[in-house]
């Protein structure tokens, strides 16, 4: 079992950066993924990065938000510029073991406890 624990999220102007971290101990995970829910809304996928370091982002994160991971730290993160109110939300890292990494939240075996990250206007 894979032990996530995420780190970085705070409180920000829209316009402003933040970066998460996702520091992971226990086996290196084929996939990794930041995941958000905001209040009353559905957890959705945000970006994702595998092994080979091919990454998928969610429209709402395109040209935005930047993954990537240290694989020799077992480390993944989530450079998140040009932020917006709407990006309100828990964010949580997860770890599974498919090739390409799929928005099925059901393929990620383990998932830290998240970090909030609001925007406000």
């Amino acid at each position: 079992q894979v032990q996530l624990v995420e780190s970085g999220g705070g409180s920000v102007q829209a316009g402003g950066s933040l970066r998460l971290s996702c520091a992971a101990s226990g086996f290196t995970s084929y996939c990794m993924g930041w995941f958000r829910q905001a209040p009353g809304k559905e957890r959705e996928g945000v970006a994702s990065i595998n092994m080979d370091r091919i990454t998928t982002y969610a429209d709402s994160s395109k040209g935005r938000f930047t993954i990537s991971r240290d694989i020799a730290k077992n480390t993944v993160y989530l450079q998140m510029n040009s932020l917006k109110p709407e990006d309100t939300a828990m964010y949580y890292c997860a770890a599974g073991n498919t090739y390409y990494c799929p928005w099925d939240e059901s393929s990620y075996r383990s998932w830290g406890q998240g970090t909030q990250v609001t925007v406000s206007s």
